[in-house]
């Protein structure tokens, strides 16, 4: 989702390269959802994932670090959320270089710039939605599993080869995410929230390299007017 100052990427390596952008030194750590979680209906995990979906734009602003093995990278961005399910992330590099935007809209990414934005290879929108603490609703057809616990709610939706699995804890404001696919673990994402509500912190690793992607939240606005509607188009010269 964010584009790295001081590399190029071939675009066939692209997908494989996040992998390791955002990976934790845990090999393939154990499932999310704990065992005993039952079949639960479409209803259940609308209302679990409502409490996480946005009510009103907000603009979040924050810092990103990238690590790996070789190399760190970091910078500064924003993302303009619009009420239910819009966002514009844009990030830069060190003094402004290595700029890249993109929109999703639901479960779709509508534009990434430049050509190898890193929001195109995403492991799965899913997960990008779950660094900023929306959790997203399942497809028609999906396999839910799920159960509730005083501070502690988690769901499992399984969908082909994808697992895709939430963990709200209300008491420590906290939203984790994982996504298997074939069995594998793709990528985790945790979220945190200050007291206020408000984001504080998001991590996204992918297990098997040693590297991740930390956002730090610095601030969030409710803006006093709708976003203008150039801001879901790309920028131009």
């Amino acid at each position: 989702m964010l584009m790295w100052q001081g590399f190029s990427l071939d675009r066939r390596a692209l997908a494989p390269y996040l992998a390791a952008v955002v990976s934790g030194c845990t090999p393939n750590p154990g499932p999310l959802v704990p065992v005993d979680a039952a079949p639960v209906d479409r209803t259940a995990v609308a209302a679990w994932t409502a409490v996480t979906t946005p009510a009103a734009a907000e603009v979040h602003r924050f810092k990103w670090l990238y690590r790996d093995g070789r190399q760190s990278a970091g910078g500064r961005g924003s993302a303009r959320v619009a009420a239910p399910d819009s966002v514009r992330v844009d990030a830069r590099g060190p003094l402004g270089q290595g700029r890249s935007s993109g929109v999703v809209v639901g479960d779709s990414i509508l534009w990434a710039e430049p050509e190898d934005n890193l929001i195109e290879a995403a492991p799965n929108v899913a997960l990008m939605w779950a660094m900023f603490g929306v959790a997203r609703e399942p497809e028609a057809g999906a396999v839910l599993l799920g159960l509730e616990r005083p501070g502690f709610t988690a769901w499992r939706i399984v969908d082909g080869p994808d697992t895709l699995e939430y963990v709200r804890e209300p008491d420590r404001r906290r939203l984790r995410a994982e996504l298997r696919r074939g069995g594998e673990v793709v990528g985790r994402t945790e979220a945190t929230r200050d007291e206020a509500g408000r984001l504080k912190s998001a991590r996204l690793t992918v297990p098997g390299v040693p590297a991740r992607l930390d956002l730090t939240f610095l601030s969030t606005e409710t803006p006093s007017e709708p976003f203008a509607a150039d801001v879901w188009l790309p920028d131009r010269p």
